[in-house]
């Protein structure tokens, strides 16, 4: 192979090449890329096939020297691997896909000293946005958050103050209407199960303790709390916990539908009946939710399409070169199913 032929192959396809190839400008080659739904779809696909073909990879270093960013969208989740998140980072990941733009995760932790540490690395590298996955609650964290020479969406939470653009649900009320539920069914001694620290849970915990008041029937022994990641062994190590502190407890609404499923294993170990004698209500709606037995009362929270929408939030943010600060709130749903089925004894 000749030396001009091994130099020929080894040069990068530009933007150029794919524009003249497809017979249209570089900037309707950008324009495809960055905003698909800005071209129409015979023309994407024609553009998109002969990206395909030439092997065209953008170039990140040359757009970041051009445009003083990074290229990058950076995304700060209080974990990588909890259900409820995974399914809020594949919508992202389905939404920024559609452009040549590339995702970078950091793990907090539910930790507010490692969400300001992330957010900091982030922005030492000029990312063209950022998505805050979860609720801020730090102060510091807040105002380098109002700073922040880039769009921002707050992403999942909403019942904490949201800085800039946030798209979710208020955790507070969806807690209120979960705890009424249980109240509703006839439960009393309703405990709170949570796992990860407490700042990851106070909307949720402000919302049962506030219906709980209301309706006579706080008891700071029905809260329990474990200072690590949900889980399904959480659950039964919850229950255990309950009974030692609240053995009279008739019902636990748990944080994440993982705990509630480990609660219902440790009742049946117990000969405890669900919903009979103890009802279980969870939260996010999770796949297994509905084919558990029994099958498990939740929230439904539409966490991917929550994902989607905050990057097509984001990107739109980015095209227009401004942020319009706005909050969307997707709503969510009380899911009954048979771990609360018993009627009310009032």
């Amino acid at each position: 192979m000749s030396t001009r032929r091994r130099r020929q192959r080894q040069e990068r396809v530009t933007l150029e090449d794919v524009a003249l190839a497809a017979n249209v400008s570089s900037i309707t080659v950008s324009r495809a890329l960055r905003n698909p739904e800005k071209v129409t779809p015979e023309l994407r696909d024609r553009i998109l096939r002969h990206v395909a073909e030439m092997g065209y990879v953008p170039d990140f270093a040359a757009r970041a020297l051009a445009s003083r960013t990074s290229g990058m969208i950076g995304v700060l989740s209080p974990s990588l691997a909890n259900y409820a998140f995974i399914s809020v980072m594949r919508g992202i990941e389905d939404r920024v896909g559609m452009t040549d733009l590339r995702i970078q995760y950091a793990n907090t932790g539910f930790e507010p000293d490692e969400q300001v540490k992330q957010l900091r690395l982030f922005l030492s590298q000029n990312p063209v946005g950022l998505i805050v996955v979860s609720g801020v609650e730090s102060p510091q964290l807040l105002d380098i958050l109002a700073q922040a020479p880039c769009p921002i969406v707050q992403a999942l939470d909403i019942a904490s103050a949201p800085i800039g653009m946030a798209i979710g649900i208020d955790n507070r009320i969806a807690s209120e209407t979960a705890t009424r539920h249980l109240i509703e069914r006839g439960y009393r001694r309703i405990a709170l199960f949570s796992g990860g620290p407490a700042i990851h849970a106070y909307p949720r915990l402000a919302g049962y303790r506030a219906v709980m008041e209301e309706a006579g029937l706080f008891d700071p022994a029905l809260v329990v709390q474990h200072q690590g990641h949900s889980s399904v062994s959480l659950g039964g190590h919850l229950i255990d916990r309950l009974f030692r502190q609240a053995p009279d407890a008739d019902a636990a609404f748990c944080l994440c539908d993982d705990v509630a499923l480990g609660a219902i294993f440790e009742c049946q170990r117990r000969g405890i009946r669900v919903p009979e004698d103890f009802g279980i209500c969870g939260y996010h709606d999770l796949d297994f939710a509905s084919v558990s037995v029994p099958t498990i009362t939740t929230v439904r929270v539409p966490r991917y399409d929550i994902g989607f929408r905050a990057a097509d939030k984001l990107l739109r943010a980015v095209a227009g070169g401004k942020t319009v600060s706005s909050v969307v709130d997707v709503g969510f749903q009380l899911v009954e199913r048979e771990t609360t089925a018993r009627r009310s004894e009032r």
